[in-house]
């Protein structure tokens, strides 16, 4: 398995590229991120009960969450709200034996051990169920971008799994339709100030 992955070529794809394995250990699995993960930054390995995913991700993948994440942190300014980032850091929970890499994830107020709420964008579809990752971790919101559309869904009180919403409970505030309708402009600088203008001209 190991020689197989040692082999990945020094240029990325230009497309999203995937790799599913399974049988592996954690073990396994934490030498993996350890080798790969800062010499691919565009490498994402999500990891559930012995099931291992790595995809590359494509240029459009990276300028989408780009975008939004600049979206997402220009609402936080513009409302004064104390968000923090982590980026795609790698999280990782041995005792659940599962682990990934967010595109974006933030923390609401001070930084804790795993965020608040996570970006995952969906450009082809994948083989793990990244929500049963996510309960694992005990992240309180996924957001999945997908299709135009975000699509957001909040652990439940219980813990056992996800639950859609129309809202998101970490940023009640955030219209998801009007960040939605700055994602595809061509110049992202514009956008987020189009996008600042809009949220000023909402609080007055």
């Amino acid at each position: 398995m190991t020689a197989s992955l040692i082999n990945l070529p020094a240029a990325l794809p230009a497309n999203e590229q995937r790799l599913v394995l399974e049988g592996v250990t954690w073990q396994q699995y934490d030498t993996l991120v350890a080798l790969f993960i800062n010499q691919f930054p565009a490498l994402r390995m999500t990891y559930l009960e012995g099931m291992l995913e790595l995809i590359t991700t494509s240029p459009e993948h990276e300028r989408l969450k780009t975008i939004i994440a600049r979206l997402i942190e220009a609402f936080a300014e513009e409302l004064d709200l104390d968000l923090n980032g982590y980026g795609s850091a790698t999280f990782r929970q041995a005792a659940a034996a599962r682990g990934l890499e967010p595109d974006e994830c933030y923390c609401l107020g001070e930084l804790h051990e795993v965020p608040d709420f996570a970006l995952e964008i969906v450009v082809t579809s994948g083989d793990i169920d990244k929500l049963e990752v996510y309960r694992g971790l005990k992240v309180k919101e996924v957001w999945f971008w997908q299709n135009q559309q975000m699509h957001i869904y909040g652990l439940t009180d219980g813990g056992l799994g996800y639950q859609p919403l129309k809202t998101s409970q970490c940023l009640p505030q955030l219209d998801m339709t009007l960040l939605a309708s700055y994602v595809d402009s061509t110049s992202q600088t514009q956008a987020v100030k189009a996008y600042r203008r809009a949220l000023r001209e909402q609080r007055t």
